[in-house]
């Protein structure tokens, strides 16, 4: 390598450590303010002075939750005479069906819910709460997505700092139905234990602003209502609106101890599905919320924190830099002679790193847990990281250019099995993914044949990273293209999974990663929510007919 060469791959390398440095410190910050005591109004309302209160279930095709979400919802320990469940229904599959069934169990019980529908998704998500919110009977408003199960005391567990008038928002942590499906569903519930237990708790106990998670939330309509409620020019209305409301001089509260379980994306594809737009929407959101922001009267740690925090997903990009300069970076050091300043290299490598590695290794310990699984856990949950920075580092390019995409939400598999025939396809991410494996591969073989020793375990994690995420989606693909010509001669080109039924008025779009179910999915909590679903005997399976018919 020249010497030209080399000085430029050094310099873009001390570049992009040099961005990266700030995000690792900033975990270390978030972690060290949640330890703080931040106290909110713990006491329960008195009974007698309880608020009328209205769930808002905003689901588009979800057949294989929404069962199980209406039903948790309806059982909460909440008075019915102060409780209205609206269930806000873009679906255009048999979802509605289902839905329109429930509501009529529930209806018959003396459940106040009703089931809302619009002639079209203008809006997506945001629209269709801003179509519940216009005509909600509540004071208040708990918000609550497809794949969560609520628990009967959800409600009155977030009601409590209500009672102080400048709050505007209560949100409750994640917890994961579905933990242990898989090694990536692991990983993400340790990045989201993290985001929880000290993203949000930090940022609460650091009195900076957070963001309303989407779901699990409990909104004052009051502060809905002067932050201009929902706007649907960002692919991320919650974090958009959080910021407003802020703003707007209302104040949010975080309960760490309140839990709401919640599905985990399953497959690969449904994975970077829910994190392009979060990253797309993040992006988005800092293009229209920073400028006014950073021009008004915030501390100058509340502006920086709001800044790291809105453009937080930028770090994926200099992920994938940092993965490309790994190797060609140590090669250029040995051409200039400075490989006795490895130890330096190392030194500012693990300073982008370790707080990470810190970071998840708490967030594990407050979960119980620890030793070899611990350390394992949080090595898959960096691979992770590694392994999304492609597909999250195109929406973050695409939500710097403004580019107007439609939500697309995060599919949920619920308790259904199989898995429906998708389109052969190649996507750019799944190209890049598997490039970036094979370019990672080929320089483990290189640092190996050079003696590059000291490269070993940062090209092994991001060798692991990258083919953990390109392998599934591989896979799939190679299901497909064995599958396909015999379903096309089959015609169950629009097949569903036997379980189902084959319903033929299904609609799919093969391919998307929506669609798809996961062969060992997520039942209902034992002992909780009761079967909602028709069994569907062998005879009509056999004969393609409507498993979900109106019950007289």
């Amino acid at each position: 390598m020249s010497n030209i060469a080399a000085l430029l791959v050094m310099a873009l390398t001390v570049g992009v450590l040099a961005f990266l440095i700030p995000f690792a410190f900033h975990r270390t910050l978030l972690l060290v303010l949640s330890g703080r005591n931040r106290f909110e109004h713990g006491s329960p309302w008195p009974e007698q002075q309880l608020p009328h209160v209205t769930v808002q279930l905003p689901i588009y095709n979800e057949r294989h939750v929404v069962s199980r979400l209406i039903d948790a919802v309806c059982r909460m320990d909440y008075p019915a005479h102060l409780l209205e469940v609206q269930v806000l229904d873009d679906s255009d599959d048999v979802t509605s069906r289902i839905v329109d069934e429930r509501v009529a169990v529930w209806q018959a019980r003396g459940v106040d819910i009703v089931h809302i529908t619009r002639g079209s998704r203008d809006g997506f998500k945001a629209g269709a709460l801003a179509e519940g919110m216009s005509v909600a009977k509540g004071e208040f408003l708990l918000v609550l997505d497809a794949d969560f199960v609520s628990p009967p005391g959800l409600l009155r567990d977030l009601l409590p700092p209500f009672q102080d008038a400048s709050v505007g928002m209560v949100q409750a942590r994640w917890d994961h139905l579905n933990r242990h499906e898989t090694w990536f569903t692991e990983a993400q519930a340790l990045l989201l234990d993290g985001h929880f237990l000290f993203e949000q708790g930090g940022r609460h106990a650091g009195d900076r602003f957070f963001n309303f998670n989407g779901t699990a939330g409990v909104w004052r309509r009051k502060c809905l209502e002067e932050a201009g409620g929902w706007h649907a020019d960002t692919l991320t209305e919650d974090l958009d609106l959080s910021y407003r409301a802020q703003m707007a001089g209302w104040r949010f509260a975080y309960l760490d101890h309140i839990s709401a379980p919640a599905e985990i994306p399953s497959t690969v594809e449904a994975l970077e599905v829910q994190q392009r737009r979060w990253a797309q929407g993040g992006i988005q959101t800092a293009r229209k919320i920073l400028p006014t922001l950073l021009r008004g009267p915030y501390p100058f740690l509340v502006k920086a924190e709001a800044v790291i925090h809105l453009c937080g997903h930028v770090a994926h990009p200099l992920t994938w830099a940092l993965a490309l300069l790994l190797f060609p970076s140590a090669i250029a050091r040995r051409s200039l002679g400075l490989e006795q300043y490895l130890l330096m290299d190392v030194l500012i490598f693990g300073m982008a790193t370790v707080p990470f590695m810190i970071f998840y290794w708490q967030a594990g310990a407050r979960r119980g847990q620890a030793g070899i699984g611990l350390l394992r856990g949080v090595a898959r949950t960096l691979a992770l990281g590694i392994g999304l920075s492609i597909p999250v580092s195109r929406a973050v390019f695409r939500g710097l250019a403004d580019h107007p995409d439609p939500f697309v939400r995060t599919a949920k598999t619920g308790d259904a099995r199989g898995e429906p025939y998708p389109r052969v396809a190649v996507r750019w991410d799944d190209v890049g993914k598997s490039m970036m494996a094979a370019l990672m591969a080929t320089y483990l073989a290189l640092a190996i044949a050079g003696g590059y020793w000291g490269q070993l375990p940062f090209i092994l994690l991001f060798l692991t990273g990258y083919t953990g995420l390109a392998i599934p989606v591989l896979r799939s693909r190679w299901r497909a293209l064995r599958v396909a010509p015999l379903a096309e001669l089959s015609g169950q080109r629009h097949s569903l999974v036997p379980e189902l039924g084959g319903i033929e008025s299904e609609q799919y779009q093969e391919g998307d990663p929506e669609q798809q179910a996961y062969e060992n999915g997520l039942r209902p909590l034992a002992g909780v929510l009761e079967r909602a679903q028709p069994e569907i005997s062998e005879e009509r399976k056999a004969r393609h007919q409507d498993p979900w018919p109106t019950r007289a």
